[in-house]
């Protein structure tokens, strides 16, 4: 066994029957911040090939999602690192990889692979895990897993998630509540596993390299760790680049802004193997879901929504370090940190983040604080400037290898440095209410709209074009003026955009009657917008190595909003424009008495800082980009570097994509 030290100093360990168990770097980092996991690994059609040094350069490449210790595991054609973030049982014995080892006396169980070296000789590993999350079942999955004789040694839920894996196979995976991306590697069929959690929480890309019998399945938490390996080549895919003009979102599908990565879409389970010459790759999805069924014909129940997502705050609490709330005086935040201040006697932190208001901001900070009063709790506010934004901005794109999505991910990005600075490794934040509930009045209105235009039933067929026309920052219909011809070209006229909208829609409507519509635009936003969301949340926090949870975004909250009727959720507004009011019915009365009066009235506020008039201060990055000299047109460059503010639809995007080109020149 090798052990990496700070120093770079090598010390060689032997141990017996170290073939058994593989090879493990571990690297020890000298005390420092809270860090977010990450993962990465390299499956070998050879499987006599070594893998471990080039999975050492995909898990280094993470080094901002953790770790308070890093590992690597491998045996002949595979290998596996993490770098953690230690959350439950911060003690050695939680490291990952680890492994599920079976013992000459028929004992098994597992064991980090630190440690493997301290196992008699004769045993083996039966499988290894790398895993990226949090179990908020860990309880009860345990109990279960101790009633078949599993013994435990820690207390985290890393060893239940491994110990489920090995005891169950993948019907485990739809015994899982979290948030996870996982990779489970089984030594006895030399079969690798990678599952990603139902709503999309944690983020897992995969790749292949190589060619014939060299070639190579990557997998990582980033694209960046997977673009370090020698056999990959950074290259744009142009259909999911003209995809981002329109909806900001960095994937299509499971389409990556980079040609040949691929991110595991939610909810799925891929079983891939050696074969034929070959990697068998089979996709299933979970039984996990979150539709409730015939129970959305029965009577609304505000205290099962209550009880419920005070029961997921509650379970989101879990954690030996310590742990604050976002909270920007919206309704969503504030029942976070309403039920989060009741469960913590010690007291809760809380922190706002945005732009003062004579900067053109929203009324964040006020109503924050209106919030943190009520609570008692330790307030912090963090301000976001105009030079504090263009820094933040450019240097996030450079850093995470791919444009932003919403402007908030600077306002996000920052308020987690300021959190973590102050020790804090968890926060937990409101993402989820508004696409589960029926948030965004606007939006929600004209959803009613199209269903009331659509007598037909045809609502059905355009709901999906409905969406994309909606949610556009350049239009499908104006990317002419924006790309080149031979941009177009490749981008494939954006077919694969409106397909993608169209199946997502038409699956939203399975098993729903004509008059259910709402909820069919509810599982639309949950399975698009929600899933960019939570994207947006883990880039922004992990890179201040910071854990952001979401308790509303949770499997059984889900289940709870899907089986309300929709008079429970939104009723659209009959004369007159839509009011705070018609949005978010129940979440809203069953919090009502827990919350000031002005924030259980307080419209939604979607962009919190004043980007609109910001943009125009990173307008000339677009002529001095690959992007601005061979994506864009002439016309749209001098548009967007003369006028970005008036034409900040355009500007978000086209910048972003500029910015993010320089990795092509």
């Amino acid at each position: 066994m090798i052990l990496w030290r700070p120093d770079d100093s090598v010390a060689v360990r032997g141990f017996p029957g170290a073939a058994s168990f593989g090879f493990t770097r571990l690297l020890r980092e000298r005390k420092g911040r809270g860090f977010v996991c990450g993962l990465a690994g390299i499956f070998r059609l050879d499987p006599t090939a070594d893998a471990g040094r080039d999975a050492a350069s995909m898990i280094d490449a993470l080094s901002h999602r953790g770790p308070d210790g890093s590992g690597i595991w491998s045996v002949p054609g595979f290998s596996v690192g993490h770098r953690r973030l230690a959350i439950l049982d911060t003690s050695p014995a939680a490291g990952q990889p680890m492994l599920w080892r079976r013992d000459p006396s028929g004992r098994s169980g597992a064991i980090a692979a630190e440690r493997a070296r301290d196992l008699p000789s004769g045993s083996t590993v039966a499988h290894a895990l790398v895993y990226n999350g949090e179990l908020y079942n860990d309880a009860e999955i345990r109990h279960d897993l101790a009633r078949l004789g599993v013994e435990f040694r820690t207390r985290s839920d890393t060893e239940t998630v491994l110990a489920a894996l090995a005891t169950w196979g993948t019907g485990a995976i739809d015994r899982f509540r979290g948030m996870y991306a996982l990779a489970f590697w089984d030594s006895a069929s030399s079969t690798l596993l990678l599952a990603r959690d139902p709503l999309g929480i944690k983020p897992l890309f995969t790749a292949t390299a190589g060619s014939a019998d060299r070639a190579e399945f990557l997998f990582a938490s980033e694209t960046t760790a997977l673009l370090r390996h020698r056999g990959m080549t950074a290259a744009p895919d142009p259909v999911v680049v003209s995809s981002y003009l329109t909806t900001i979102r960095t994937t299509l599908g499971a389409r990556t802004l980079y040609e040949g990565v691929r991110l595991v879409d939610p909810g799925h389970v891929l079983t891939i193997r050696r074969g034929g010459g070959t990697f068998d790759i089979r996709v299933s999805t979970s039984a996990s879901t979150v539709s409730a069924g015939s129970s959305r014909d029965g009577p609304a129940s505000g205290r099962s929504v209550r009880d419920g997502v005070e029961d997921s705050v509650r379970r989101h609490l879990r954690s030996d370090v310590p742990l604050c709330c976002l909270l920007s005086g919206g309704l969503d935040s504030s029942i976070i940190a309403s039920v989060g201040r009741s469960h913590s006697p010690e007291g809760l932190n809380t922190y706002c983040c945005g732009a003062d208001e004579a900067s053109g901001g929203s009324d964040d900070f006020a109503m924050a604080r209106l919030m943190a009063e009520r609570l008692g709790s330790r307030h912090v506010e963090v301000r976001v400037t105009r030079s504090l934004f263009r820094e933040r901005w450019e240097g996030m794109v450079e850093r995470l290898g791919v444009p932003l999505s919403t402007p908030n991910e600077v306002a996000i990005n920052e308020v987690a440095r300021h959190l973590a600075a102050d020790g804090y490794r968890v926060a937990l934040s409101g993402e989820g209410a508004d696409e589960l509930f029926g948030g965004y009045e606007a939006v929600m209105q004209a959803c009613a709209g199209h269903l009331s235009g659509s007598d037909d039933g045809s609502w059905r067929r355009t709901g999906g074009a409905f969406h994309l026309g909606l949610a556009s920052w350049v239009p499908v219909e104006a990317k002419d003026t924006v790309l080149v011809p031979g941009m177009i070209e490749a981008g494939e006229h954006d077919e694969a955009l409106r397909a993608r909208y169209d199946a997502v829609f038409e699956r939203a409507c399975d098993g729903l009657p004509d008059d259910q519509g709402l909820h069919a635009h509810l599982r639309f936003q949950r399975a698009v917008n929600l899933h960019g969301l939570l994207l947006r949340l883990d880039q922004a926090t992990m890179l201040e190595s910071v854990e952001g949870r979401t308790p509303f975004a949770d499997i059984a909250v889900a289940g709870l909003a899907d089986a309300l009727p929709s008079i429970r959720l939104y009723t659209p507004a009959v004369n007159g424009e839509p009011t705070t009011m018609n949005a978010k019915i129940c979440l809203r009365e069953s919090f009502a008495s827990d919350l000031p009066e002005a924030i259980v009235r307080r419209p939604k506020a979607s962009f919190p800082l004043p980007f609109q008039e910001w943009v125009q201060d990173m307008a000339g990055v677009v002529q001095q980009t690959p992007a601005g000299r061979e994506w864009f047109t002439p016309a749209s460059v001098a548009a967007v570097t003369r006028h970005a503010s008036r034409a900040w639809s355009f500007a978000w995007p086209m910048i972003n994509l500029a910015i993010w080109s320089r990795r092509f020149a």
